[in-house]
């Protein structure tokens, strides 16, 4: 009895944007959609579990230098060998002890590659949320459940000393949250409003494409900026954003590793915090997002600026969270937080938001954070089970994008469509063309559909009709 994986298959969808969204060095236009399908044995029952992932250019690791392919070979390796080694591992006593034994295999291979934990624990996560919705499958259970009744076997002190001795159900939010609200990304070259549109970069899908037609549709009250680091450009896009929101508006800055130093997004920040135009807009800040380059961002000489920078901005890391225990070096160097991304670890995330809810009880005056933030994710497996996690860990905002950068669930055949319309008619709604499109209502999404599934999306979807990796080639891309 225990667990244990015996088959792994992996397809891929192509998807291709909107637009194009850029994000730090990055411009994206097109990527695959890779789904693990994974026939996985559960105390002697045999089920099928699901993950899946788009492939992003220039976030796993930032080399402006590697074209695309290169990454892409990089991320299908560290897949491809994580499901090599979860094939090979014994059985496990629990779902943690199974991906606990995959997660050691895959660190001592990596670090004989030179692959940072960023990108080699990815692979390790679409293992691991292919075996979490196996299991929740089996149990007849959700994945709320399963984490609050520690069916899983969650151990909080292997990952943060400070949690030995307690369950995820000791510190989490006793129930699942039902909605969410939507922080909307404002991308570097996303126009602000219909007249920056140029004429030949229209979209004639009948869906919002500028942030002003973003905020009428959706009634946005959350913001993710980000920011390119020269302090003209950022003061003037931030009072168009700020001319457009009013001053109600809740937001995040994306400081998206610019700096290499403290010193010269002191400057930055000083810069914003002294233009009186944006003192107003300035009150719905709630953090800003890894500023400094992640090979620097924990290092003592960082620490040593952060600590002398008593009035900074409550900051938090993302790029820099690689290993298990980041959040708890973050917080020692002076940051508020880190993110949650389900690329980043489903176990770690737990662990995270355990980890913040710990330091709130013993500290109650301090800022302690755990943000979500979306790279583009799409349904219906990625998206919903990232969402599911997040009603968990109890996040009340998150970023989203993958609605705003693709066209619904568009690429998908016409049956999936009406399946995700049939299973998840409260989060989806079948847009005037045609396809599903995410519900955003008031600015929120909500999650009733996602948390009473076993892990995310609940229903029987046919990953093999998708092309096998095999005879997938990054031409097809286009």
């Amino acid at each position: 009895m225990g667990i244990s994986v015996e088959k792994i298959d992996l397809n891929i969808l192509n998807m291709h944007t909107r637009f194009p969204f850029k994000y730090g060095i990055a411009s994206l236009v097109a990527l695959p959609h890779l789904f693990v399908r994974a026939q996985v044995n559960v105390d002697g029952a045999r089920e099928i579990g699901l993950a899946a992932d788009g492939l992003p250019p220039k976030w796993f690791t930032k080399n402006p230098d590697a074209p695309f392919s290169d990454d892409l070979d990089e991320m299908l390796t560290v897949i491809q060998r994580a499901c090599d080694f979860a094939l090979q591992t014994e059985v496990g006593d629990s779902v943690f002890d199974f991906w606990q034994k995959v997660y050691a295999k895959q660190r001592a291979w990596a670090n004989t590659m030179a692959y940072p934990p960023l990108l080699w624990a990815f692979g390790v996560s679409m293992v691991e949320r292919a075996v979490i919705d196996a299991f929740c499958r089996a149990k007849g259970m959700t994945f709320a459940q399963a984490v609050r009744e520690n069916a899983l076997g969650t151990r909080l002190g292997d990952m943060h000393a400070e949690l030995e001795g307690y369950a995820p159900g000791d510190l989490l939010r006793p129930s699942a949250r039902g909605s969410i609200t939507v922080r909307h990304t404002v991308g570097l070259a996303d126009p602000l409003t219909d007249e920056d549109i140029a004429d030949e970069d229209r979209v004639d899908d009948g869906l919002p494409h500028s942030l002003a037609a973003n905020i009428e549709a959706y009634q946005l009250t959350h913001l993710k900026i980000k920011l390119c680091g020269d302090a003209e450009q950022d003061l003037d896009r931030l009072r168009q954003i700020a001319g457009l929101m009013g001053d109600q508006c809740a937001f995040t800055l994306d400081g998206n590793e610019q700096y290499a130093e403290v010193e010269p997004f002191r400057k930055l920040w000083e810069a914003i915090r002294g233009d009186a135009r944006l003192s107003r807009f300035l009150n719905g800040l709630l953090f800003v997002e890894q500023p400094l380059h992640r090979d620097r961002a924990l290092s003592s000489k960082i620490k040593a600026a952060l600590m002398d920078w008593t009035d900074r901005p409550p900051m938090i890391i993302d790029e820099s969270d690689g290993a298990l225990d980041s959040a708890t070096r973050a917080l020692a160097c002076g940051y508020v937080g880190t993110s949650h991304k389900n690329c980043k670890g489903v176990f770690k995330g737990v662990a995270n938001a355990c980890l913040m809810a710990h330091r709130r009880r013993r500290d109650p005056s301090g800022t302690y954070v755990l943000s979500s933030e979306d790279l583009a994710n799409v349904g219906p497996v990625a998206l919903l089970q990232d969402l599911a996690a997040l009603a968990v860990l109890g996040v009340d905002h998150s970023e989203r994008n993958g609605h705003h950068y693709f066209a619904g669930l568009g690429m998908y055949p016409e049956a999936v469509q009406s399946q995700v319309l049939a299973r998840h008619g409260s989060l989806y709604r079948q847009h005037a063309r045609g396809v599903p499109v995410l519900d955003v209502r008031n600015g929120a999404l909500n999650l009733d559909s996602v948390v009473n599934a076993p892990f995310g999306y609940g229903f029987e979807l046919d990953t093999l009709q998708f092309t096998p990796l095999a005879d997938w080639t990054v031409d097809s891309l286009g």
